[in-house]
């Protein structure tokens, strides 16, 4: 009897155990996922063609024929992490490699950079924690004057400390948004909770997706248009496509795909 009850824990190793807790196990798995996706995959990737993209659904038909329709608009990809920063990784990627191109747009952002941490300290953000993010974005910014370049955006955007001071920042200032405007955003917010526990829970930690109410403070804080193609199941042979703000040219694209979003660069 105990040889065949060892032999039958062999084969059902994945058996639920009622002494282990699965909720910790959940956390493990979920850990290791995470650590095994920041070991392989780069913050932010290089260039690559959009057949790549028709490559990687060449078994799925309905992906395929919707990323056919992006072919004539769209030539090169760029992919990030997918680890809850992707939309904001992008966006900082995208914009930077832009401001790089038009220096008045740089020049504009850096302004409204320069006014932004007073308006954060008066909304009750803690100023040391604060201080040194803004820091850090008016370093890159200022650098990015002087030697701007698309390799030192992308050297920028894979160095995890810089990288992640960008992004939380980028958080401190969708959060400022969204509490500045609560009155609005509060019709758009679920589970009866207040757009500053909504911040507290879902825009300012790490990690956390971003999603339209995320995208629509973000651009309209920072002033810049964004287009996002929207790549899922839904219904019809073309991507549909949404732009935040709906009344300002996009000059960042982004493809979104369920929880994940990647550079899009114009043909």
């Amino acid at each position: 009897m105990e040889s065949h009850h060892r032999e039958e824990n062999q084969t059902k190793p994945c058996e639920y155990d009622p002494n282990v807790n699965q909720d910790e196990l959940i956390m493990a798995q979920e850990k290791q996922i995470a650590e095994e996706i920041k070991a392989n995959t780069s913050m932010v990737g290089s260039l690559a063609g959009l057949g790549s993209l028709e490559e990687e659904y060449s078994n799925d038909p309905v992906y395929s024929s919707k990323v056919r329709t992006l072919l004539p608009k769209f030539s090169n990809v760029r992919r990030t992490r997918p680890d809850g920063n992707c939309f904001l990784r992008g966006f900082i990627f995208a914009y930077l490699e832009y401001c790089i191109h038009h220096r008045d747009e740089l020049a504009r952002f850096k302004k409204y950079l320069e006014g932004s941490k007073e308006e954060l300290f008066d909304m009750g953000f803690p100023k040391f924690t604060t201080e040194d993010f803004h820091e850090m974005f008016m370093e890159v910014v200022s650098d990015l004057e002087g030697s701007g370049s698309v390799g030192r955006v992308e050297a920028v955007c894979n160095d995890a400390g810089t990288s992640d001071y960008l992004v939380v920042y980028l958080r401190l200032l969708i959060s400022a948004h969204l509490q500045k405007n609560a009155e609005f955003f509060s019709f758009f917010i679920e589970g009866g909770r207040t757009v500053e526990e909504f911040c507290k829970q879902e825009v300012e930690p790490m990690y956390r997706e971003c999603d339209h109410l995320h995208i629509v403070a973000l651009t309209a804080a920072v002033g810049v248009g964004v287009r996002v193609m929207y790549l899922d199941r839904g219904e019809g042979a073309a991507i549909v496509s949404h732009d935040f703000p709906e009344d300002k040219e996009p000059i960042i694209h982004l493809l979104y795909r369920p929880g994940h979003y990647d550079i899009l660069y114009k043909a």
